[in-house]
This record gives structure tokens, C-alpha cells and sequence, in this order.
């Protein structure tokens, strides 16, 4: 007659083992522990005993396995990262800005920062175009600050960053016989699918009829879909609306908030202490 797994002697686990109890065991690496065995029962007659390994030992094992699993996850990860901000076109120098990297040493800079992250934290939800324009001179941190909006948000929306020559660029590009892209699939991209568009170098060229009305017809489109668009620019505001033209800049001031960067460059300080 079988007893039960308690006395250590062999009874019935549903008919289709046989419980042998517990017995003593050695680990090599662990010490003594208490192994548990079980007998199959066969058609044809007892099947082999199995006695349990080293309960320290398979936990290590899963702790390894565990551990191998989220080292390749996070390189995955990594690489999806990576590819998604390679594809956002933020600039290998700007790879690394995030807010926690922005310097923020006196009030405007800190309200500058704050602004930043306040939009990024806003974005997912944003359903009204909110928008910034960030103005001030070369090296005052408006492209690390746009950079770090985009990172906040890398891989999980789409998002684009490209100069204000650039995207005029795109757009005459079209225009070439071997183009391979249409003007209105340019145009479509940047006003119509990219949920941030980060426009940098706003004010750059001569803002001729043309380049306004390639700059009207993204903005034009991003308005009324209401979607986020962050612009950098080096010019003051009547600078900025001689470059854009009055209806890119009527449509923006609703939308947008003017942040200035008044301060001087990042990079002068940086050389003056070199």
C-alpha cells in the first residue's frame, strides 16, 4: 500500500507516476539539497526513476536565461532606436542633447528648458498643432532643444528633421526629370504624415516668392491637420515674417509660441574656456 509524499515512501500521482518521496542529494556548487523523485508507469512496466536537480541551480539557470533575454531585447531595442532617429534626420551631433544635457544656468535658459519639456510631455496628446519657434543666434541651444523633443519620442511617432534649405531642396528635387519622388509626395510627407516636424535654419536663405510658397504649402497643410511643428530661426520676429511671408507667420502665431534664446552662444563660452 502507498503512503503519502510526506513519509518519504511511494504513492500513486494520478496513476501516471509513482511517487518515490524525497532523498538526499549533493551539489557541487550549492551544498546539500532535498531531490524529489517519481517512477512513469508504463504500459509494459516501470519506467526509469527521475530524481529533481539542484533547486539553486535551475534557479541560476533561469536567471541567466532571464538575463540573456533582456540583453538581446535591449539590443534590439537599441537598434530600433537607433534606426528610428537615423530616419528622424536628427543630426549625429545632436544624437545626444536631451533635456537632462541642455545647460541651464540663468531664468531664460531655465524657461526655455521648461517650455521644451513641457511640449514633449504634452506631444503624445497634442490634438491643436501646438507649436514653438525657438529664436535666437547660432549656439544658443535651439537645435539641442529641439533635439531633445525628438529624442523623448524617438521610435514611438513619426517625426522629421530638416533645414529649412533642405526641405525647399526636397521640393525642387521633384521638379528634375529622374526625380523619384513626386512634389506632391513630398509635400504630403512633411505636411500630411509626420506627426513633429522640426524645421531648422528658418531665415537662412533670401526668402524669395518661391521658397515662401513651398514653406506655405507644408505649414499650410500641417495647420490644418493639426499637427506639431517646432521651427528654429537666427532672425528676430520682423526678420522672421519678411522670410516666411505674412500668411505662413499669421498662421504660426496662433498656433506657436515664440521662445528666445537671448543669451549668448554656448559655443563662444565654451571656446573661452578651452
Amino acid at each position: 500500500m502507498g503512503s503519502s509524499p510526506d513519509s518519504g515512501g511511494p504513492a500513486s500521482l494520478g496513476g501516471l507516476f509513482t511517487n518515490l518521496g524525497e532523498r538526499e542529494a549533493m551539489c557541487p556548487a550549492h551544498g546539500a539539497y532535498r531531490s524529489k523523485g517519481m517512477r512513469p508507469n508504463l504500459t509494459n512496466g516501470p519506467g526509469r526513476e527521475i530524481w529533481t536537480g539542484c533547486q539553486a541551480c535551475d534557479a541560476d539557470r533561469k536567471a541567466q536565461e532571464a538575463a540573456e533575454a533582456k540583453a538581446v531585447h535591449q539590443a534590439r531595442e537599441a537598434k530600433r532606436l537607433e534606426e528610428a532617429i537615423g530616419s528622424a534626420g536628427i543630426p549625429l551631433r545632436f544624437r545626444q542633447r536631451t533635456f537632462d544635457a541642455f545647460v541651464a544656468a540663468t531664468d531664460p535658459q531655465r524657461r526655455a528648458l521648461a517650455i521644451a519639456r513641457k511640449f514633449a510631455d504634452e506631444l503624445p496628446n497634442d490634438r491643436r498643432g501646438a507649436g514653438l519657434i525657438f529664436a535666437g543666434l547660432p549656439g544658443t541651444g535651439k537645435s539641442h532643444l529641439a533635439a531633445a523633443v525628438m529624442l523623448r519620442h524617438a521610435g514611438r511617432m513619426s517625426m522629421q528633421y530638416v533645414t529649412c534649405m533642405g526641405l525647399i531642396r526636397a521640393v525642387r528635387d521633384t521638379w528634375r526629370k529622374d526625380g523619384d519622388r513626386s512634389e506632391r509626395e513630398v509635400i504630403r510627407m512633411l505636411g500630411d504624415e509626420v506627426r513633429l516636424l522640426v524645421i531648422d535654419e528658418v531665415g537662412v536663405q533670401n526668402g524669395s516668392d518661391n521658397e515662401q510658397n513651398i514653406i506655405f504649402e507644408v505649414l499650410d497643410k500641417r495647420y490644418s491637420g493639426m499637427l506639431p511643428t517646432i521651427l528654429l530661426t537666427n532672425q528676430d520676429k520682423d526678420g522672421f515674417k519678411s522670410f516666411v511671408g505674412e500668411r505662413v507667420f499669421d498662421r504660426l502665431i496662433e498656433t506657436s509660441r515664440w521662445v528666445a534664446f537671448d543669451w549668448a552662444s554656448y559655443r563662444a563660452t565654451a571656446r573661452g574656456a578651452a
